[in-house]
C-alpha cells in the first residue's frame, strides 16, 4: 500500500502513545482516521488535535476485548466514509511478574485486549476490506517480546507470540485478496504504556509483585513519532515484519541459534531401503 491520500485508516488504542502517534503520522499522509480507545477523554484529544490540522475524523469510545462494541466500530466506520483500507490493531495493555505469581484475571485481562483486540478488529473489518477488493493492509501491534521470551514477562510474552504467529498466517491467508499484513515488533517505546495499564487493569487482575519486582527492558526507549514513521514505511514496503532497534537483532539471532541447535543434534535421517 504505497498510496495514502484520500484512504480511511482505524487505528485502536489511539488515546495516546503510539496509537496517537500513528494517527497523526496517517493524517499528515492525507488518510481520514477512525480512531478507538477505551478512555473517552485522552480518545477526544487525539480527535481534536487531528481536527485542528484538518483531517476527517471519527472518535468512538471502544473496548477491544469485547466483540460487539468492535463491531459497533466498523459499523460507524464504514457509515461515514463507505469504506476501510489500513486496519490498525494496536490496543494493548502491559502487565510484569513471574508466572507464578499470576492469577487468572491477569491472564483473561491480558489475553482479551492484547489478542482478542486484534481477533475482533479482524473480525469486523476484514470481511468489508475484502469486498472492497485489493490494495488494503493490516497491522498488528505485536512486540519484540513476541519474538524472544523475558523473565517476568511471560503473559505478556504469551499474548505478542500469539499475534506474530496470527500475523504471519494471517499474510498467507490475505494474499489471494491482495491485502498486506504486517506485525509491529519494538522494544522500548516511550508511550506510557505500563502506567496506562496499571489505571486500567481490573480488580480481578491484582497485582501480587512489587513495583521494584517488574522486569527491567533493555535497548534505548524510542519517541513515538519515530516508531510511526517507521511504521509507515513498513506499509509502504510491505513489509510482513516492522523492527525498531537495531540492537534487538543479536537477542534474534540466540534464539535462533539454539533452535538450529536442536534440529542439528538429531540423528541422521536413514536412508529408503
Amino acid at each position: 500500500m504505497r498510496d495514502f491520500a484520500g484512504k480511511v485508516a482505524v487505528v485502536t488504542g489511539a488515546g495516546g502513545g503510539l496509537g496517537r502517534a500513528l494517527a497523526e503520522a496517517l493524517a499528515a499522509r492525507g488518510m481520514s482516521l477512525v480512531l478507538a480507545d477505551l478512555r473517552p477523554g485522552p480518545l477526544a484529544e487525539t480527535a481534536a488535535l487531528l481536527a485542528e490540522r484538518g483531517a476527517e475524523v471519527l472518535a468512538q469510545p471502544t473496548d477491544v476485548s469485547r466483540r460487539e462494541p468492535v463491531e459497533a466500530l466498523a459499523a460507524a466506520a464504514y457509515r461515514r466514509f463507505g469504506a476501510v483500507h489500513l486496519l490498525c490493531n494496536n490496543a494493548g495493555v502491559s502487565l510484569g511478574g513471574g508466572l507464578e505469581t499470576m492469577t487468572e484475571g491477569d491472564w483473561r485481562w491480558a489475553l482479551g485486549v492484547n489478542l482478542w483486540g486484534v481477533i475482533h478488529g479482524l473480525a469486523a473489518f476484514l470481511p468489508r476490506m475484502i469486498a472492497g477488493g485489493p490494495g488494503g493492509h493490516v497491522v498488528n501491534s505485536g512486540s519484540m517480546a513476541g519474538l524472544i521470551a523475558s523473565a517476568g514477562l511471560g503473559v505478556y510474552t504469551a499474548t505478542k507470540y500469539a499475534v506474530v504467529g496470527l500475523s504471519e498466517t494471517l499474510a498467507r491467508d490475505l494474499r489471494p485478496y491482495g491485502i498486506g499484513v504486517s506485525v509491529l515488533c519494538p522494544m522500548g517505546v516511550q508511550t506510557g504504556i505500563v502506567a496506562t495499564s496499571a489505571a486500567l487493569r481490573p480488580a480481578d487482575s491484582e497485582r501480587r509483585t512489587p513495583p521494584e519486582g517488574q522486569p527491567e527492558l533493555v535497548g534505548r526507549w524510542l519517541p513515538p513519532a519515530q516508531v510511526a514513521r517507521l511504521v509507515v514505511r513498513g506499509i509502504e514496503e510491505e513489509r510482513l515484519y516492522i523492527v525498531t532497534h537495531r540492537e534487538g537483532l543479536a537477542l534474534i539471532e540466540r534464539r535462533f541459534a539454539r533452535l538450529q541447535e536442536a534440529f542439528l543434534l538429531l540423528p541422521e535421517p536413514e536412508a529408503a531401503p
